[in-house]
């Protein structure tokens, strides 16, 4: 029989402590989110829909986004046992240098009208956490205001080769002088895709007010008190803006974009040359040959042509092929730390996270930038230790399986 007593109080008080409460609701919002879908939903209830759906949506059905973050979690992992996992080193070395973890920041770009920090937020953060900042063509803080944000990190550039192709040369030079290491040459943006949500919600730049979008802001002041407060809203590297999105990318990019136009872009920029957007494996050889730095498999997020490649079933085959001639990276569904193990694993050199990014940003500014790389980092290292491998270089293809759905017939 069990003895039965009356619980004296100094038996309770160890079993009763108060949470101190955070009278930050910042911090206490902030604190509270556990994953990246957790600062989602912080984003949603805190930024007007045109831009919410801005960055949370993807081209014409959303197949691409959706098959792309399905792909990852359509993964097994096969952890190994009895190895010391005491520490785990989760730094990597990418396009010349250091990074303290295997994820950088991708180019986005309207980013000041998700939160009015914008890149500034972003670009401090990766500093501070030693990881890459990408500064997009479209980004809307300067390629001289991103490097005083980030003077000691790792900043790269994303080129889009424009019609007008003084514009883009301009950029590059201004990236150089910055000393901007790495520039992306950005390949899968011919035309803009048709992002149905932007138009729909009649997204643009400068914000076209209406009267949903002035119902929709009533519960959201913050945003408009940040954004009627704040600089003006432009593209701090284009001099010319107005239009909708679509209007805007189409106004800016080139269709009779070429191999030509990289070789000029290897000419202008001294550093690391990496292509973005590749989307298949001849193109990935043919890139190799020509001696690039990198490729980033990608498929714009899937914001460009819905039903293309899922990059995360594409990279064990291009890994394969030139993984040895350059560094093979990869973008698109990334929402989890287990996520950028599996893609190393899979022959990854790096990953790169856009949209979790965003949500950090819309959740929280600066200190929501620092918290989705403090998930993603803590899930990163939580995943390795349990497959129990200490480094990233330990990664291997045996330790995922890629579980499929989508078989061609």
């Amino acid at each position: 029989m069990v003895e039965r007593r009356l619980p004296k109080p100094r038996d309770l008080a160890p079993l009763m402590q108060f949470k101190k409460f955070d009278f930050n609701a910042s911090r206490r919002r902030l604190s509270a989110a556990l994953t990246i879908e957790d600062l989602r939903k912080i984003a949603k209830r805190r930024t007007p829909k045109a831009a919410f759906d801005y960055t949370d949506g993807a081209a014409e059905g959303e197949l691409s986004l959706r098959r792309a973050r399905q792909a990852f979690e359509d993964v097994e992992f096969s952890p190994s046992i009895l190895r010391d996992v005491s520490t785990v080193d989760t730094s990597t070395t990418i396009f010349g240098g250091l990074s303290a973890q295997p994820f950088g920041i991708a180019p986005t770009g309207f980013t000041r009208l998700m939160q009015t920090e914008g890149e500034i937020a972003g670009a401090s953060a990766a500093g501070a956490a030693g990881i890459p900042f990408t500064l997009s063509t479209l980004g809307t803080s300067s390629i001289e205001d991103v490097k005083a944000a980030n003077p000691l990190g790792r900043n790269w550039f994303q080129l889009y080769v424009m019609k007008q192709r003084e514009i883009s040369y301009g950029l590059v030079e201004r990236a150089a002088a910055a000393e901007f290491d790495t520039l992306f040459f950005t390949v899968d943006t011919p035309v803009a895709g048709a992002r149905l949500r932007d138009k729909r919600n009649g997204f643009s730049i400068p914000p076209q007010l209406s009267l949903g979008t002035v119902v929709n802001a009533i519960p959201r002041p913050w945003w408009w008190i940040d954004f009627l407060t704040t600089p003006p809203l432009e593209f701090a590297s284009l001099s010319s803006t107005g239009g909708t999105v679509g209007e805007l990318l189409d106004s800016a990019m080139d269709p009779s974009i070429s191999f030509e136009d990289l070789k000029v872009i290897r000419e202008l920029f001294p550093g690391k040359i990496v292509v973005k957007g590749v989307q298949n494996v001849e193109d990935s050889t043919k890139l190799a040959d020509l001696g690039v730095d990198g490729v980033v498999l990608s498929n714009h997020g899937g914001r460009q042509l819905d039903r293309a490649p899922i990059p995360f079933h594409l990279l064990p085959e291009v890994a394969r092929e030139v993984g040895d001639d350059l560094e093979v990276t990869m973008d698109t569904g990334i929402m989890n730390g287990a996520d950028i193990v599996s893609a190393l694993a899979m022959g990854a050199k790096f990953t790169f996270v856009g949209r979790a990014y965003l949500y950090g940003l819309m959740a929280g500014g600066r200190a929501g930038v620092d918290r989705m790389i403090e998930i993603l980092s803590e899930q990163v290292e939580r995943t390795m230790k349990l497959l129990e491998v200490s480094s990233v270089e330990e990664l291997e293809p045996k330790h995922v399986t890629q579980l499929q759905r989508l078989v061609p017939r």
